[in-house]
């Protein structure tokens, strides 16, 4: 798994501040942070050909990334750290104290991005960059590349399907390499709670399909004959499917057999060698903040109970009155209210029923939004090949527009997904959340390293808070179940500063995360089992969403307070939109950028 953080992509350029203007003027430390951060795209762009596919650049002089996928092994992980480490080395060498409005905002955004995976990369002899196991159930390419084969590489030519092919080999020798670190990290202690190693077990026997039923194979096939580009196909792709992948995932699958001697069904980091320094970093790391385990687990909780009181008046309303909220929203999920047949023609008929939603929340937009989004958004259905564990998740669209956003959602059981807070899902994903925010920021007139970082806490954070903006707007009035919908999505956050803290820092159990979540926002079992695996294997990411909306809320009391009736909604998320997703210790900068322009 690559620096999800790096991957994650998203914004903008304050709108005052016209990015290609004050370029064209720089000099001194301008001149040379500009350039800087051209270079560091231009190097990002070089370690990553799944990156260059992603935003649509896999053409030209960056036509040979199409055949290829990063170097996974150990020689490739050093090479990245030793990159990272003289890019930090030249980011010191420009006077910051020179730097003034968005180009300060840069420095910023760029330092604590180099500097927190140096921190990492120095004090940990194992993964600190998302999770510290490279296989586990949402870990590892088998998880990782079947999909991004399938949904980023675009099949138009001859030449497109031989990149596929080549990049279906190298998927191979990935996960060979993969194999070669996890016994590395072996070697040191780092193995994966046994649950983890057996949900990955699952999702690599759905995986190692026959040929004739892999989507490896049909999704390079199919792809094809709908262009008319001759050739079989099939045959070659099944070729390297059976003699490659195939005998490269029993390896995986072979090793993550033999380490279930060895390991535990302890779930927090921990336990692993110097666990509580490393869960320190994470948090800092996934938040972008100062935030300590502690000051987390509290604010879950206030959180909580600020959410929960309000549950409480919606459920009267719709006559739940007995236990307490997690448990009324059990009995909601019992009560099968919203709850769409489970078959393909139940699930289209969500898709299609959350498009409508997305369609007339595009209508809204202008009450709260200035500036909108250019690039449409699909809502597809995660595939069943991959729904075991993966989650419903936003894709980015590409620099060229050719491939829109897509909203994927995991539809695997309906009754895990009653349509009561699907709404509330689809605003998070889609618009005003993840798809407004991700596709203002690569449509925006910013460096281009600006224009595809991405930190967790700012795009998480400001999905959540959009969901309350939505509330705001009044979407939910005369609707209780929806509105209870939108605060169970909420008491989900809450849930997740509690159990993540809990797991990693007070060392609770896999069941008693369980049992705490549920008790919080009532979930099915599974679910809140496959939320608890996920934040066991990747710390402190969970965190990132709650931290994320409460400082944007806190920093939008601060513009309304200075600004009073000059205060502009519109003009104020432009102002976190257009200015890149970027770490919560440098937002603070940008919205008073904000407030002394509107002052005037």
């Amino acid at each position: 798994m690559q620096n999800r953080r790096q991957l994650m992509m998203a914004a903008g350029a304050l709108a005052a501040m016209s990015a290609s203007g004050a370029l064209a003027q720089a000099s001194g430390a301008d001149a040379q942070l500009a350039k800087l951060l051209d270079d560091v795209f231009k190097e990002t762009l070089d370690d990553s050909p799944e990156l260059v596919t992603s935003l649509g650049l896999d053409k030209g002089e960056r036509a040979a990334a199409k055949a290829q996928l990063h170097d996974a092994s150990l020689a490739g992980v050093e090479q990245r750290k030793a990159r990272n480490a003289d890019q930090l080395r030249r980011l010191k060498l420009i006077d910051r104290s020179k730097l003034t409005g968005m180009a300060a905002v840069n420095y910023d955004t760029l330092l604590f991005e180099l500097q927190t995976t140096e921190d990492g990369n120095r004090r940990f002899a194992y993964p600190s960059g998302g999770s510290p196991y490279v296989l586990a159930q949402i870990c590892g390419a088998w998880q990782d590349v079947p999909d991004f084969l399938d949904s980023q590489h675009t099949i138009e030519t001859r030449e497109d399907c031989q990149a596929y092919l080549s990049r279906l080999e190298a998927f191979a020798s990935t996960m060979d390499a993969e194999i070669e670190r996890v016994r590395k990290d072996v070697g040191l202690g780092v193995i994966p709670p046994d649950y983890a190693l057996d949900g990955a077990l699952r999702g690599m026997k759905v995986l190692r399909q026959p040929a004739d039923k892999s989507t490896l194979v049909s999704s390079l096939a199919g792809r094809a004959k709908a262009k008319g580009i001759a050739g079989d196909w099939a045959a070659q792709a099944s070729a390297l499917y059976d003699g490659k992948v195939v005998p490269a995932l029993d390896r995986q699958m072979a090793l993550l057999e033999s380490l279930k001697a060895k390991a535990n069904h302890d779930a927090g980091v921990w336990k692993l060698p110097d666990g509580e320094a490393y869960y320190a970093h994470m948090l800092s790391a996934q938040t972008t903040s100062r935030i300590t385990p502690d000051e987390v687990h509290k604010l879950g909780w206030d959180v909580t109970r600020e959410l929960s009181a309000r549950a409480d008046v919606l459920f009267k309303q719709l006559g739940f009155t007995k236990g307490t909220v997690g448990e009324r929203y059990i009995a909601l999920y019992d009560s099968k209210k919203g709850v769409y047949p489970n078959t393909d023609a139940g699930k289209a008929k969500i898709i299609a029923d959350l498009n409508h939603v997305v369609q007339d929340m595009q209508k809204r937009l202008p009450e709260q939004f200035g500036t909108l989004p250019k690039a449409p958004l699909e809502i597809r259905r995660i595939p069943a090949a991959t729904e075991g564990g993966a989650s419903t998740h936003y894709e980015g669209a590409s620099l060229d527009g050719k491939r829109p956003g897509v909203y994927w959602l995991n539809l695997r059981d309906t009754a895990e997904s009653p349509y009561w807070f699907l709404p509330t899902t689809t605003y998070h994903e889609g618009i005003p959340g993840h798809h407004m925010q991700i596709t203002l920021q690569r449509e925006a007139d910013l460096p281009m390293i600006r224009r595809v970082m991405g930190f967790g806490a700012y795009a998480e954070g400001w999905a959540l808070y959009s969901e309350q903006v939505v509330q705001e707007m009044g979407v939910y009035k005369g609707e209780p179940l929806n509105e209870l919908g939108y605060i169970h999505d909420a008491l989900l956050r809450s849930a997740r500063l509690v159990t993540d803290s809990g797991l990693h820092h007070l060392k609770w159990t896999r069941e008693k995360a369980i049992a705490e979540m549920r008790g919080i926002e009532g979930d099915p079992e599974p679910l809140a089992a496959q939320e608890i695996e996920r934040y066991s294997v990747w710390p402190g990411q969970a965190c990132s969403y709650m931290v994320g909306k409460v400082t944007i809320l806190k920093l939008r009391e601060k513009a309304k307070a200075a600004l009073g009736p000059k205060y502009d909604p519109r003009k104020f998320h432009d102002a976190i939109l257009l200015s890149g997703s970027m770490p919560l210790t440098a937002l603070e900068n940008v919205v008073d950028l904000y407030i002394a322009k509107t002052k005037g």
